[in-house]
């Protein structure tokens, strides 16, 4: 059930956006053990000067293609399952929109089950549904 937030500059076309998300979607289906239904994200896009970044900390060199994946994740995986999710995803993005390894970042957040309300008012993930 992770919740994504990609973070890019602006200028890219809709059918890259969506290559964008089906790929990171299939990474975290393939490699972060993720239902194919759960797919909640959101892409945000930034005008130049407003996405910061290093170019070469700990990577790089880094270019404008530069690409953030925020991965809030209702449970934790264990670091071979993360470094599978990294490598797949890095994978899939550079076949399907010949994005450079060295311009994705992820970021991966673990909540508690009850800090998740999908609907109606009630913690989704901890209380049955009526």
């Amino acid at each position: 059930m992770p919740f994504s937030r990609i973070a890019l500059h602006q200028g890219k076309s809709a059918d890259y956006l969506q290559t964008l998300s089906d790929s990171l979607h299939q990474a975290l289906v393939e490699a972060f053990e993720v239902p194919p239904t759960d797919k909640f994200q959101v892409i945000d896009q930034y005008r130049p000067g407003e996405l910061i970044y290093d170019r070469d900390y700990l990577g790089g060199p880094r270019s404008a293609d530069f690409v953030l994946f925020y991965i809030t994740a209702g449970r934790p995986r264990d670091t071979d399952t993360k470094r599978r999710f990294y490598g797949r995803l890095a994978a899939l993005l550079a076949e399907n929109l010949r994005l450079r390894p060295e311009d994705v970042m992820v970021v991966i957040t673990t909540t508690q089950l009850d800090e998740w309300s999908f609907s109606a008012g009630r913690a989704s993930m901890i209380d049955p549904q009526t």
